[in-house]
């Protein structure tokens, strides 16, 4: 199996590993949530609920990106996972609001007893997400998985929103066995606290989203690297221009070089295929190397 397909495996398999885990912790937060009325529980299965919506997001982008490049694509289809993360953070702002309206609702209303079923089902949803964060962003970042990347932080929304839960609980227990009143919110002042960090997570997906779908500069660091590459062929004599651009999962450069003019063209492909090779030997997560000869007379050195 190639490397690629080995890759897409991983990615798809962590998407629905994600995927299943969403299915079950949705139906428990909602069903004990419901059950004892915990109103941070029941935001937390919501938002849930929204996160299966997003990885069937992210595992259909998945798919779309594994299809080779075709007339209508020749650049291939790695931009779909860069529409999959935008999907997640779409749903989770939508999550993030209907979070921070029932909090703020529950204020208007007497506080609730606490239950410690509901404090036990925000500690496994805790862990639970921890782990899903730490084995999805791990696999996200050995294929260079956009949309795999998105689905990890968006759990790592869900660990915030559990660890708000099982404080904001927590303290409403507290509250409630020593007739502290205020403590008696906790449950849902802890649910603004999850709003605030679900959209902030949301805020910074969609914007690395928008930055790789209008086609953002790699960091200079990575385009310095290039540079360097590129200049270690011995027969590059000057860089007009170099150019990246990440395509999803992977990345796209465009390189203008001088080489000395008397070369044949036999020697000027050499040269190029000398300088894909080396970029590509060095940066795994490149895909193409687009690379335009210009004529370097010696005269120019003076």
């Amino acid at each position: 199996m190639s490397g690629s397909k080995i890759k897409v495996s991983s990615n798809i398999f962590a998407i629905w590993i994600s995927l299943l885990s969403n299915l079950i912790l949705t139906g428990i937060k909602l069903i004990v949530g419901l059950a004892f009325k915990s109103q941070v529980l029941i935001a937390d299965g919501v938002h849930n609920a929204g996160d299966v919506i997003a990885t069937m997001a992210a595992l259909g982008s998945a798919k779309v990106a594994q299809k080779p490049a075709d007339e209508d694509h020749p650049y291939g289809h790695g931009k779909s996972e860069l529409i999959g993360s935008a999907l997640v953070a779409i749903i989770m702002v939508l999550a993030a609001l209907f979070i921070a309206f029932h909090s703020v609702e529950s204020f208007f209303h007497t506080a609730g007893e606490a239950s410690m079923v509901a404090f036990i089902a925000a500690v496994i949803s805790l862990f639970w997400k921890l782990w899903l964060y730490l084995y999805c962003i791990k696999v996200g970042k050995e294929t260079n998985s956009k949309s795999l990347e998105a689905t990890a932080y968006d759990h790592l929304a869900d660990v915030y929103a559990s660890i708000a839960a099982v404080v904001g609980i927590g303290a409403a227990i507290i509250g409630d066995r020593n007739d502290i009143p205020f403590l008696s919110y906790g449950d849902a002042a802890a649910g603004i606290v999850v709003a605030f960090f679900v959209m902030k997570l949301a805020y910074d997906m969609g914007r690395e989203a928008v930055d790789v779908l209008m086609e953002k500069a790699v960091s200079p660091e990575k385009l310095n690297d290039y540079e360097r590459l590129v200049f270690s062929i011995p027969e590059v004599k000057r860089i007009d221009r170099i150019r990246a651009r990440e395509f999803g999962q992977y990345v796209i450069i465009d390189v203008r070089v001088g080489i000395p003019a008397q070369f044949t063209i036999q020697e000027g492909h050499d040269i190029s295929r000398k300088i894909k090779q080396t970029i590509l030997t060095n940066h795994t997560d490149v895909e193409e190397v687009l690379i335009h000869l210009n004529p370097w007379y010696e005269d120019e050195l003076e």
